[in-house]
């Protein structure tokens, strides 16, 4: 098993043509064919099954072809810290953020690194607390914020910002940033709510069996922009954190207020795994998306938010 082999698959996996593979690595046809072939005779398995789409992975092949993708990218980031210009920080690191930050964070973070530490690429994925953490368990993360979680045996979790949810209506409703809605006047409308199971449901769900009172939910959706469609269709109110909807209220499409009686907040961290060499790529990165997690804060650019230097993560 070769590099070469390695490429060969991860290729042809994406484009689903060997044709278009061998024009991508500028090699022949029946080169790439017989990469892929010898691989599969020392495997002893199909990679790929020809299919009226293309070449499609077969089971094993998807085993493989995520597996190489990883160890192609590991090669390519070993190779980028090995030769850096003198004095200066490469390498490749990948971060998660959460999608309610994504708009707030990713270009401020993007720009910083690329006028301080110019050697230095970013991949950046958005999604869900738990998808995130379930990439940073797979090694596809380097690091990621997360939020309501503490630090575990593979896991580091350095606090960063506790953030108040807010109830989320159409402006017809005339919500108001100063003055908080008691979570018992939110549950007597429908709600829009994210799916069981989600985090930031089961923190909704806390805060209502705090304040006694049972939750009309109209829809479930995993998706933030979906909660917020809806509510800007008429089908009820939802629960976000503060920043998920600092926009719409600022152009006036929607309303919104900090839920209270009770309050209920979420605590969001940096993940990274607590073992292994952290290489000094991502270490300058951390620093850099924590100073612009600072820096939202303190210049009022991130609503209900307050810097979370003690912890612990998992406050409501």
């Amino acid at each position: 098993m070769d590099v070469k082999q390695l490429k060969a698959i991860v290729t042809v996996a994406e484009v689903g043509s060997v044709t278009r593979a061998a024009e991508l690595l500028h090699l022949v046809q029946p080169a790439v064919t017989r990469q892929i072939r010898t691989l599969e005779q020392e495997l002893g398995v199909s990679l790929f099954e020809r299919t009226a789409q293309g070449m499609r992975p077969t089971e094993a092949g998807s085993i493989m072809v995520d597996r190489a993708r990883r160890a192609l990218g590991e090669l390519e980031r070993a190779r980028a810290e090995v030769r850096p210009a003198p004095g200066a920080v490469a390498g490749i690191v990948t971060i998660g953020l959460l999608e309610s930050t994504s708009d707030l964070l990713a270009e401020p973070l993007v720009s910083a690194i690329a006028r301080h530490h110019p050697g230095v690429r970013l991949r950046l994925m958005t999604a869900y607390s738990g998808h995130l953490q379930q990439w940073l368990d797979d090694g596809d993360l380097d690091l990621t914020l997360l939020y309501n979680l503490d630090s575990t045996p593979s896991l580091s979790a350095r606090p960063l910002v506790r953030e108040r949810l807010w109830a989320v209506a159409p402006a017809s409703a005339g919500l108001r940033v100063e003055r908080p809605v008691p979570f018992e006047e939110a549950a007597r409308n429908p709600l829009v709510m994210p799916a069981s199971g989600h985090a930031l449901r089961s923190l909704i769900d806390a805060g209502a069996a705090r304040a006694g009172v049972d939750l009309d939910v109209a829809v479930q959706t995993n998706s933030m922009r979906l909660q917020k469609q809806l509510v800007l269709a008429g089908h009820g109110w939802t629960v976000l954190p503060g920043l998920g909807a600092a926009e719409e209220v600022k152009r006036g499409t929607m309303s919104a207020a900090p839920l209270s009686e009770p309050d209920v907040w979420r605590s969001i961290v940096l993940g990274a795994p607590r073992f292994g060499r952290t290489p000094p790529a991502v270490d300058v990165v951390a620093q850099e998306l924590v100073r612009q997690v600072n820096l939202a804060v303190t210049q009022g650019r991130w609503p209900s938010a307050v810097q979370d230097t003690d912890g612990p993560a998992g406050r409501a």
